[in-house]
């Protein structure tokens, strides 16, 4: 008896070879965006900075999917190794920080896309990189600063948790507010993104509101500590 073999469409083939050959060409836009934004840095609390860079690591992560944002990660990390002043070792920690913060939140997301999805990814992105970057800062810190753990551990509540806190919270604002417009830019241009909000006004509302909730709870634990 003869088999019958199943073949595959060409145009189907070439379609998903161009699809993934754009989804490529995101994500390297996303991690070179992310590798420039990382020389733009903000004094915030001592000599800690804030920087966008997981802004757009996080959009890679809603878009395309936790491996996606890890691996984008890895590349941006790797990208600043030869400018970083701290070495392997900053390398190491830039790389935990933005995927506890991006591969956490697109965790979530996959599992509901939507503006709820959204916002739960966000606020647990912002608890795993606080609570990722407090456990390095007090077992790696003391190698690269030259200190003793003892002098470190005032540090995590005076200024490693507020500083985590803050940027993580201003990194998922920024993402929530800018994602429906990034989508309908890539849209605009031709790649093959699908924009997850049915009710478009409802959802710019919804986005908007629950960034400033976010970024407002950040800020108001903030100053909470540092007026204890």
């Amino acid at each position: 008896m003869a088999t019958k073999v199943k073949t595959v469409p060409a145009q189907t083939a070439v379609s998903a070879d161009h699809s993934k050959t754009k989804k490529i060409a995101v994500l390297a836009m996303l991690t070179a965006v992310a590798f420039i934004a990382s020389f733009f840095k903000i004094p915030v609390i001592s000599f800690l900075k804030f920087e966008a860079k997981d802004v757009f690591l996080l959009l890679s992560g809603f878009m395309y999917g936790p491996v996606a944002a890890l691996g984008c990660s890895i590349a941006a990390g790797l990208l600043e190794l030869p400018f970083s002043s701290t070495g392997v070792i900053g390398m190491i920690m830039n790389i935990l920080a933005s995927a506890a913060f991006a591969c956490t939140a697109s965790l979530v997301y996959r599992k509901r896309r939507d503006v709820v999805g959204a916002a739960v990814g966000s606020v647990c992105a912002v608890a795993a990189m606080t609570v990722t970057m407090l456990l390095w800062n007090y077992l790696i810190s003391p190698l690269y600063m030259g200190v003793t753990r003892a002098e470190i551990v005032p540090m995590l509540s005076t200024v490693f948790l507020p500083f985590n806190l803050l940027k993580a919270g201003i990194n998922a604002t920024l993402t929530l507010l800018i994602y429906r417009p990034f989508l309908h830019v890539l849209h605009l241009c031709g790649y093959p993104v699908s924009d997850h909000l049915a009710d478009s006004k409802k959802a710019t509302v919804l986005m908007c509101a629950v960034s400033t909730l976010l970024l407002g709870a950040c800020i108001g634990v903030v100053v909470y500590l540092n007026t204890k």
